[in-house]
């Protein structure tokens, strides 16, 4: 051995770690697991392009059905009430199924971590065209009750096993391309549901609207099983917490029952509701308290906190929120303000709806792009304050209001793929469908929340007892106009907030770099 390598050795032996590379050894995990468990040693070969469009259409085709089936049922409710003679409990026919999706919603995506996309994607198709089936052949309103909340379960695994499995097949990159891709289909599903709906209970039987689950079902399954293979395997079998996602899903059900029975079935002050609060609020805590003991909880803490996390899921859910609330609420405006049909009110919701398509495409884009991803949600969400305070302060003939709600959704929808690229880029690759899934479910619960809201804001400025939804031509009608643009100032303002909320959140939001394609710096842009 030569003086020079007998002194690099005794150097290295001598080099003492510093601070930083000593706490990072002591993070690494020490875990046991089984051979079976444990990943590949290679990683499997890259999907080619072909591979990865059957797989996203399979996906969107799978999303489709779980938009659809959300709005479907509204317009053919009075023929469900006129074929099994009740029609003081159709309102369940879409709660059920709400209830079931936003309580299994991070459910699903935690058992996506722990055992696969491909079985839970297949459970939750399967959970969802069951649930149909069992719709189409009901004898009675409790068992078409029944079917929808088995819809439920199904369509509330949907959605985020499908954004899951998006991550795993395209790089965070370019991912937020292809969420633009999954927001048109929803809304796409979302506005072409009643229309359907009202079609086959007027020209066919109401069931086809649940027959036309299962070919659309069988078919996302024929082009989605045959890939799932081929899709990088990132999960991790663990124990899994039964009883944290029972408490989880509990609170969940009782705050969406508050939300829909508030101001409808019970007042606001009523025993029943402010009981069923503390209900909530008491599940709520023991769930936080059981998940900081356990010790591999259902839904960690900690993957809440943090600098990304918690603003990407606040700003999400508030666009979300705002978009939600108006539609709902809008065709009532359209209908005492402007004299439109029902029709032509639903007409009238497609700038709302479509646009915020067109942001999320040009966020989307953008994010492929950009080193400074944000700076196009923070712009967006600026625009739409500024038009939802416009819409608030001032009368418009209906073009100036539709071309200003137009404004207000695009900047809206660069929201959506900035907010869920981000979150999925901040955690590791085993807890994406776990975050996913809480990104669902505070989702849901937010645009509930704002649902119930914008009708308690309608309901105190109009002053009057009148119905918000459905058929509600008498009442409505005797409204006047100008009532109706003041009480909508408030809409429109909490609207406005709502977004001020993202705005400030995706500020506060750290931009961390995206793993992707790498680009030569010229093309990167600023």
């Amino acid at each position: 051995m030569s003086d020079f390598e007998g002194q690099g050795r005794r150097s290295a032996d001598q080099e003492i770690l510093s601070d930083e590379v000593a706490r990072e050894i002591s993070h690494i995990s020490t875990e046991v697991i089984e051979l079976e468990d444990a990943p590949p040693l290679a990683p499997p070969a890259p999907l080619d392009k072909s591979e990865v469009r059957t797989i996203l259409m399979s996906l969107l085709l799978t999303m489709f059905l779980a938009a659809l089936e959300q709005t479907i049922v509204a317009t053919a409710l009075p023929t469900l009430g006129r074929q099994f003679g009740d029609v003081s409990n159709l309102s369940w026919v879409i709660t059920a199924y709400l209830l079931a999706a936003t309580a299994v919603a991070p459910v699903f995506g935690t058992l996506s971590d722990i055992y696969g996309r491909r079985v839970m994607v297949t459970i939750s198709l399967s959970l969802f065209m069951a649930g149909s089936v069992l719709c189409a052949l009901a004898p009675s309103l409790p068992v078409l009750i029944v079917g929808r909340g088995l819809q439920g379960l199904g369509g509330g695994g949907i959605m985020p096993v499908v954004q899951t499995v998006i991550s795993d097949v395209v790089s965070p990159r370019e991912r937020g391309q292809y969420q633009a891709y999954f927001s048109g289909v929803w809304v796409a599903g979302g506005i072409l549901g009643p229309v359907l709906g009202g079609f086959f209970a007027e020209h066919m039987h109401w069931s086809m609207i649940f027959w036309i689950n299962l070919p659309l079902g069988v078919a996302a399954l024929a082009l989605l099983l045959p890939k799932m293979s081929r899709i990088p395997v990132y999960h991790r079998h663990r124990k899994v917490d039964w009883l944290g996602g029972i408490l989880l899903m509990a609170s969940a059900v009782v705050v969406m029952l508050v939300l829909t029975w508030g101001g409808n079935r019970y007042l606001w002050l009523s025993p029943t509701i402010l009981s069923m609060v503390g209900s909530a609020i008491a599940l709520a805590l023991l769930f936080v308290w059981y998940a900081g003991r356990a010790d591999e909880p259902f839904l960690p803490l900690p993957l809440l906190g943090g600098t990304v996390a918690p603003f990407a899921i606040i700003a999400g859910s508030c666009a979300l929120g705002a978009i939600m609330g108006l539609t709902v609420h809008l065709p009532l405006y359209y209908e005492v303000v402007y004299h439109l049909s029902a029709s032509e009110a639903g007409l009238a919701l497609i700038p709302l709806a479509a646009i915020s398509t067109c942001g999320a495409a040009i966020a989307g884009r953008t994010m492929a792009r950009a080193r400074h991803y944000k700076r196009v949600a923070i712009t967006g969400t600026s625009v739409a304050v500024v038009c939802g305070f416009a819409l608030a302060f001032t009368a418009l003939p209906l073009w100036g209001l539709l071309v200003l709600m137009s404004v207000f959704a695009l900047g809206l929808g660069t929201t959506f793929p900035v907010s869920v690229v981000s979150l999925q880029n901040s955690v590791t690759r085993a807890q994406i469908g776990t975050l996913t899934g809480a990104m669902n479910f505070f989702r849901a619960l937010m645009a509930s929340f704002t649902v119930a809201a914008f009708a308690a804001i309608l309901l105190m400025a109009l002053g009057a007892d009148i119905q918000l939804a459905g058929e509600h031509r008498g009442p409505v009608n005797s409204i006047p106009a100008s009532d109706m643009i003041s009480a909508f100032r408030w809409v429109f303002g909490a609207a406005a907030l709502m977004m001020t909320c993202a705005m400030v959140c995706l500020i506060a939001m750290e931009e961390r770099p995206l793993a992707g394609p790498a680009r030569p710096p010229a093309e990167m842009a600023e």
